[in-house]
């Protein structure tokens, strides 16, 4: 037998692998089962806003190849999960799918936990449909044994400057990632983890939206989800109906960069807190926005002299940073986090209001299992790529820590198992999606994940899109109870209609 592939001459790789001219894993359908027993049902609590979502739930598997050059090899059952369009058949559009983020984050447990915030048009109008992407949840999903290998090194990093990481540091650093990276090899090979990266979860996805039905796809990625959409667009235009980008990451650059630019990121978020705080807070305990980060930083060294002690355990500088930056993600949450911040600053340490607020923040969220971590480790370092000298993570570390004096440059050394990671096929460069349909971007101005920056680039990089702005803060802004941006993505998904170039909403929290 012979392999031929269909190329895209614009990047140079295959979007579908053709076995003697034959598409082998398209023609699949879904055998749809409910998602959970009666028993199951029986005992589970009503979900807000919809009663009968978790009932309605079907879940069911997408056979895919492990290595899409080579179908006759091993394969992974993709885990899928539907929730059926409630509108009547002539209102129906087909499916809508969702990749929730990461990479790591399981959608199909995604969907079980709760309704969409969804318009009620749209679920009329949609089948819901979401999957754990290759190497996530049940689709393979792989937890590598030393994963927690970079920890205790970082931490002994944690009241260092990166400029201050020597060299002997950096090696006891470097020997941790190299064993964090090998660990993964030992759990799945190799070839899995050369087959993780985003090129070949869009191969998946095709697969996915042919077992559906669909002729074309409709989509909706979040953050890491923006890098699939893109990258569909560009290896599947003919079969891509309408493509929601929100909270769009950059495709093209080196890990390093990467990290770099997301610290980039943080600060831009953390200025939108600080105007919010000092604009319409409350209670806020800044001075100004050129006060803010001195302020901050007085606040953590008075918990850092003085942990607040819950029952969990002592409230520090690292334990209130890593809870600040949280905030960050949430626009819901920013009233609390600054009024936390304001009672921490009077030293009221033992307010009820602020141990209840570090209890609820701090408690533990179910055991760690490693899974999305290792997870989200693997497609970083499949969709860039690595360079092989820690010296030069440690200068993207002062760089990054340069950008965001506050919350340092963890960005980045978080990612330096990627030096060590084995060959793989890596996202290609010059992506344009020339032949795609219209596509409609997402950003956010104060998004602390993925920086503005990078909305404005993938519009400007694929040929068809349009960038819409949310001008508030968070991560991601459709589907969080923002009206504004629901109406204009709901008017795309269902009716085709791209909002005018330059196009924005102002902050609504």
């Amino acid at each position: 037998m012979g392999l031929t592939t269909v190329l895209v001459a614009a990047a140079g790789f295959a979007p579908a692998d053709r076995w003697d001219g034959e598409l082998p894993f398209y023609g699949q359908a879904v055998d749809w089962q409910p998602c959970f027993t009666p028993e199951e049902l029986a005992a589970a609590e009503d979900t807000e806003g919809d009663p009968d979502w978790t009932s309605r739930l079907e879940c069911g598997t997408v056979t895919v190849p492990v290595n899409h050059g080579d179908p006759e090899g091993g394969t992974i059952d993709m885990a899928v999960v539907r929730h059926p369009a409630q509108g009547p058949a002539e209102q129906r559009r087909g499916s809508l799918v969702f990749d929730f983020g990461g990479p790591g984050v399981p959608g199909v447990e995604r969907m079980r936990s709760g309704p969409l915030p969804l318009s009620r048009q749209t679920r009329a109008s949609f089948d819901l449909v979401s999957f754990d992407p290759r190497g996530v949840g049940e689709s393979a999903g792989f937890t590598c044994p030393r994963w927690r290998a970079m920890r205790a090194p970082l931490e002994a990093l944690r009241n260092l400057g990166a400029q201050e990481v020597t060299d002997a540091r950096l090696r006891e650093l470097d020997k941790a990632a190299e064993a964090y990276a090998r660990s993964c090899v030992e759990e799945v090979g190799e070839e899995f983890l050369a087959n993780t990266g985003t090129v070949n979860v869009v191969r998946d996805l095709d697969i996915l939206r042919d077992a559906l039905g669909d002729r074309r796809l409709n989509y909706v990625g979040f953050s890491y989800g923006t890098r699939i959409g893109a990258l569909y667009a560009e290896m599947f235009a003919e079969n891509t109906r309408a493509l929601v980008l929100d909270g769009a990451m950059q495709i093209e650059r080196d890990v390093i960069a990467d990290g770099v630019e997301q610290s980039g990121g943080v600060r831009a978020a953390w200025e939108t807190f600080v105007d919010y705080c000092l604009e319409r807070a409350p209670e806020c305990p800044f001075t100004d926005a050129a006060q803010a980060t001195a302020e901050t930083e007085a606040i953590l060294s008075g918990v850092a002299a003085d942990p607040v002690v819950l029952e969990e355990g002592g409230v520090g500088r690292h334990e209130l940073l890593v809870l600040l930056r949280e905030s960050l993600y949430t626009e819901h949450r920013w009233e609390n986090a600054a009024r936390l911040l304001a009672r921490l600053a009077a030293g009221d340490t033992g307010d009820d209001f602020v141990r209840g607020y570090l209890e609820g923040a701090l408690a533990p969220r179910g055991g760690e299992s490693g899974s999305e971590e290792s997870a989200f480790t693997a497609v970083r370092c499949a969709d860039h790529t690595n360079p092989t000298d820690p010296r030069e993570y440690r200068e993207g570390a002062r760089r990054a820590a340069d950008l965001s004096p506050l919350f340092g440059g963890d960005q980045v050394w978080s990612l330096l198992p990627c030096a060590h990671w084995p060959v793989t096929e890596v996202v290609p460069t010059g992506v344009s999606a020339p032949m795609a349909p219209p596509i409609l971007v997402v950003g956010t101005r104060g998004d602390p994940a993925t920086p503005y920056a990078w909305a404005r680039e993938l519009a400007d990089q694929l040929a068809s899109a349009t960038l819409f702005t949310y001008e508030g803060g968070g991560h991601t802004a459709y589907a969080g109870g923002r009206s504004c941006v629901d109406r204009v993505v709901d008017a795309y998904l269902l009716y085709g209609e791209v909002p005018p170039a330059g196009s924005s909403c102002p902050g609504e929290f």
